[in-house]
């Protein structure tokens, strides 16, 4: 079994149901934090051993930054945050009733971890993956229970954000949506069903004003500063699109673009040269600390530029 983190309490309360969640990156953390504030033990499984050392101190950050920003963790009825979990043996999910799989999104990878968890957990386990694009009709054939098999596509950061949008393949069972959505109420999100289609509503919508976004910076129609500022104050967006894919990870931005034009046939999903050129230089957005705009420290939430700090007309920002 992996090694425990035992800076957070065991509950006091009737024991939860255990949650998986595959994959220590930003949003896996971002998930797990969820999970465990409201009481569930929580099993983190990720290979990387790098991803899963810094997971602890990640996780400790994330809590620390909710509590700054006053958002009191919601606990489903128990008293205590739970048991966090680390391993690198997808094996100790056997027991988790409900297993979020927020790996990258590449779906041969999405593909062994489905056959793998079908394989060591139980029947009525549900896999919610937090795919941002792929069908979830096409992940649940990778499985022996397509019925089981849902899209939970929780937004970053995860701890802050309120609504997920749930899709339910043809193939998804009333039992599972439910289930889903009972999940969710317990750690204080609002699940807003969806049917299935690659991107579903979120990203079939945004990866298109994403992409766009940055070939009208590419273009030299206006800085990165500026695409924002107009949707920031014309439209009512709290970042705007450049640094709302500073904040995804243009490197997942770019990934997601990839299926959505792999899934639909539409070239419109094609990636700008910007993006491309960007993520070919790890110039990622704040994970890295730098995409269309700079970052102190790689993973850093800093205020939004103001008119003074706009780089020059049609050059990023990436510092």
């Amino acid at each position: 079994m992996g090694e425990q983190d035992n800076a957070e309490p065991a509950p006091t309360a009737a024991a939860p149901a255990t949650v998986g969640v595959v994959g220590a990156g930003t949003m896996g953390i971002g998930v797990a934090q969820c999970f465990m504030e409201a009481g569930h033990p929580v099993v983190v499984v990720d290979p990387d051993p790098d991803a899963l050392g810094s997971g602890p101190e990640r996780l400790r950050a994330g809590m620390k930054l909710a509590r700054m920003l006053g958002r009191r963790p919601r606990r489903a009825g128990y008293t205590a945050a739970a048991p966090v979990t680390w391993s690198a043996d997808l094996a100790d999910l056997s027991d988790a009733l409900f297993v979020v799989e927020c790996a990258v999104e590449k779906e041969p990878v999405k593909e062994l971890i489905l056959r793998e968890l079908d394989a060591v957990c139980g029947p009525e386990t549900v896999f919610a993956s937090c795919t941002s694009c792929i069908p979830v009709t096409r992940l649940g054939s990778f499985t022996s229970r397509p019925d089981r098999v849902i899209g939970t596509h929780f937004m970053n950061p995860a701890p802050l954000k309120d609504t997920v949008e749930v899709i339910r393949a043809p193939g998804t069972s009333e039992d599972t949506v439910r289930r889903t959505e009972e999940f969710l109420a317990g750690i204080g999100k609002h699940g807003v069903v969806v049917r299935d289609a690659p991107g579903f509503v979120t990203n079939r919508v945004l990866m298109l004003t994403l992409n766009e976004a940055a070939a009208v910076l590419d273009e030299g129609t206006a800085d990165a500063a500026t695409v924002d500022q107009i949707f920031q104050e014309c439209f009512g967006h709290p970042m705007g699109p450049l640094r709302t894919a500073d904040l995804i990870g243009l490197d997942t931005v770019v990934d997601s673009l990839d299926v959505l034009r792999e899934h639909t046939g539409d070239d419109r999903f094609r990636p700008t040269p910007l993006l491309a050129r960007l993520v070919a230089q790890g110039r990622t957005g704040r994970k890295t600390g730098g995409g269309f705009y700079p970052y102190p420290e790689p993973g850093t939430q800093i205020p939004a530029p103001t008119h003074a700090q706009r780089v020059p007309q049609g050059e990023t920002s990436h510092g």
